[in-house]
């Protein structure tokens, strides 16, 4: 046993600190794990985007396919619809990114009169190629992001969008 010995003011400052401590950590533990449980739950990455679009019935003109996929934005989930320009390429299944590299509008296919075999977009007048090249002296800064596809029972599955490798 010790020799020195402990105030009755001493003992209460080292209980009410015990059990402060302890509430504290009782408050804290839930807004701990609510803040980092997202972060470590595994994602989905990688994975393809079931569409209707049968891959047979494609040509070299591009056409606009919608998908849908559940994002989850840490404790929200939604469902939300994506777009993309797919046609093919010989035998290859070719999937462009509608948004604009400008400033993210949404570019379509054939739309400009002037220029009826190639993306534009209307809200500054941006076009790109078939392959998704910007043309030069038009506002876009890049090319538009292509998209992985894959083949499944004869219908078109979407992957992550990707830097174009067809420019």
């Amino acid at each position: 046993m010790s020799k020195s010995r402990v105030s009755r003011r001493q003992f209460l400052n080292y209980t009410l600190m015990g059990v402060g401590g302890f509430m504290a950590s009782g408050m804290l533990m839930p807004m701990i794990r609510f803040a980092v449980d997202p972060v470590l739950e595994a994602g989905a990455a990688g994975d393809f985007i079931p569409t209707s679009q049968k891959v047979s019935e494609l040509t070299d003109e591009p056409v606009r396919v919608d998908f849908t996929y559940d994002q989850v934005d840490g404790w929200y989930e939604s469902e939300v619809t994506g777009t993309a320009w797919v046609y093919k390429e010989g035998d290859k299944v070719v999937a462009l990114s509608p948004v604009c590299k400008h400033l993210g509008c949404t570019v379509n296919w054939a739309s400009d009169k002037d220029h009826p075999h190639q993306f534009y977009c209307p809200c500054h007048g941006g076009r790109y190629e078939k392959n998704g090249k910007n043309v030069p002296g038009t506002p876009p800064t890049g090319p538009l992001d292509e998209f992985d596809t894959q083949e499944q029972d004869g219908l078109l599955y979407i992957g992550a969008a990707k830097p174009n490798t067809l420019v």
